[in-house]
């Protein structure tokens, strides 16, 4: 039995990662690194016009079919690249509004979704670091349409979207236009400057329901949640490693690089062995999500907590592998540094997460 990914799969990574290679390469990255609106429509219409805005959404609304493994195989090669694009929010909007909506909101919603013409996003956490459907407090109405009331935090690219799928009491979700009345948005300044972050007021602000599987549509787009931040992670801690590899060869100390050096080979050695085979942990928790799940919900748990944390140690390393210059705003490693901090907070922490592993484990 074959446990690698399929060719397509291969090839869609390989893909995305030369597109990116050839427009977003380091120096531009650093450019919108310190750009006030740190977001690049360029950029995010090129990587929609190669599907990448609807992959995982059905082919009658103009999407490629494909599976939460394939969506995860991206979310990989953009940590990698640490892109500065609003895959993560939009995509569970998307799948939001797939799994939730009727047949008519998905006929009306979808196709501009999934061409990239309209920008979605997410806003579901509140005060008090709550992500998760059962800690969502904000009142739904009554009906499949009505208004709220609230505020969200950790909006990601909440500036520039132009519909939020909002997460309400009970698990439900509902769309709202950016142009609604009583919508206000103030733009947060959150360390990681890739995913850039708002805070948004409803007040009297008119909604819409996603009434079909209401409860189940929020788990979902939880679960899938948790398994692309998982695929971001890893694909930006193999980054990290990579360029402490290539550091350690060209950075001379006492007439040599300091590759030499055991203690900094056993640090290198170490990251590698940290974060390599938990690769297969995000593949299978994305394959679950589709096929097993009796163990999807777990395992997108497991891949969330232990790759966040294998990502943020490896931040760590990274940094002290780079000696001084790692510790600048002019070294590249902080940029992945403060994007290993967004995805360990972003949907609950790791030992949010392996305590709920544990409960549905039975533990």
């Amino acid at each position: 039995m074959d446990f690698d990914l399929t060719e397509e799969q291969l090839l869609l990574q390989e893909t995305v990662g030369q597109f990116l290679e050839n427009e977003c390469p380091l120096p531009r990255l650093r450019e919108l690194f310190d750009d006030e609106s740190g977001f690049d429509p360029v950029l995010w219409k090129g990587l929609a016009e190669m599907g990448i805005a609807g992959i995982h959404l059905p082919g009658e609304y103009g999407g490629s079919e494909l599976e939460a493994l394939d969506l995860a195989v991206v979310a990989e090669v953009l940590g990698a690249h640490a892109t500065p694009v609003p895959f993560l929010g939009h995509s569970l909007a998307a799948e939001a509004i797939r799994a939730g909506g009727s047949d008519e909101q998905r006929g009306r919603m979808l196709p501009s979704l999934a061409s990239g013409e309209h920008l979605a996003t997410v806003a579901l956490a509140e005060e008090g670091g709550a992500w998760l459907p059962d800690q969502w407090s904000m009142p739904a109405p009554s009906g499949t349409t009505g208004t709220i009331s609230g505020t969200k935090e950790t909006v990601e690219f909440g500036e520039h979207a132009d519909y939020f799928v909002v997460g309400l009491a009970g698990g439900k979700l509902g769309v709202v236009d950016r142009n609604a009345a009583g919508v206000e948005v103030q733009r947060v300044e959150g360390a990681d400057r890739t995913r850039r972050l708002a805070r948004v007021d409803f007040q009297d602000t008119p909604i819409e329901i996603l009434e079909d599987g209401a409860g189940e549509a929020a788990a979902r787009v939880r679960d899938l949640g948790l398994v692309l931040l998982a695929a971001d992670a890893f694909g930006g801690a193999r980054r990290l490693v990579d360029m402490s590899v290539e550091y350690a060869k060209s950075r001379e100390q006492f007439g040599v690089t300091i590759g030499h050096f055991q203690a900094l080979k056993h640090q290198l050695a170490n990251m590698a062995l940290e974060i390599e085979p938990a690769r297969a942990l995000y593949w299978y928790a994305a394959h679950a999500l589709d096929h097993v799940p009796d163990e999807a919900v777990r395992m997108a748990a497991v891949a969330k907590s232990h790759l966040c944390d294998r990502y943020s140690q490896i931040a760590r390393d990274a940094t002290e592998a780079h000696g001084g210059i790692g510790y600048t705003w002019e070294g590249d490693t902080q940029i992945w540094f403060k994007r290993a901090m967004f995805d360990r907070a972003v949907l609950g922490t790791p030992r949010q997460h392996r305590d709920r592993a544990a409960d549905l484990a039975g533990w």
